[in-house]
């Protein structure tokens, strides 16, 4: 897997409905807080990169919605339903030396504190709990990212992370 560059989009939601007459839509936002979303623009949406740029959003019960530049009516806003929304990594603020994005972790080899590999990263998920990294290999593991207790060091020079952690579970 290649790794991340400025100009690399990364997925932070999707659209899943329209709202009202107006050209607005539903927004499944995938950042926290959900309305940071919003502090995107222009958006980049659907698998063409369609570049659009936010008009105004709100958060709306549990989910939020949003009105994009030149989409004014229900009809315009149908045709964006179902399509994700990115950025590009520029976009994004740099994160603090003790931070990293999870698409950065992504494609890193897994390696236990005895030397064994485990496989590469394949993507991660939140249970509410803690996040959980998914590695692929000659089987899968399923671990829980716990700074200190499971992964012991990421290094993205050497392109790999170090974790205490039984390759038989």
């Amino acid at each position: 897997m290649a790794r991340p560059t400025d100009q690399t989009r990364i997925v932070i939601g999707r659209i899943a409905g329209v709202y009202g007459l107006k050209g607005w839509v539903k927004v499944v936002s995938e950042t926290a807080p959900l309305d940071g979303i919003l502090s995107y623009s222009p958006w980049l949406i659907g698998a063409d990169a369609q570049v659009r740029k936010v008009a105004e959003g709100k958060l709306h019960g549990k989910g939020m919605i949003v009105r994009l530049e030149g989409c004014n009516d229900r009809d315009a806003a149908a045709q964006l339903v179902g399509n994700d929304i990115a950025v590009t990594r520029a976009q994004l603020p740099p994160p603090r030396a003790d931070e990293f994005y999870w698409f950065d972790l992504e494609g890193l080899s897994v390696i236990t504190t005895e030397g064994v590999v485990l496989g590469h990263v394949d993507h991660l998920f939140s249970t509410g709990v803690n996040d959980v990294l998914v590695i692929k290999g000659e089987r899968e593991h399923l671990l829980p990212f716990a700074w200190g207790d499971v992964i012991k060091d990421v290094d993205f020079a050497s392109q790999r992370i170090e974790v205490d952690w039984d390759p038989n579970f």
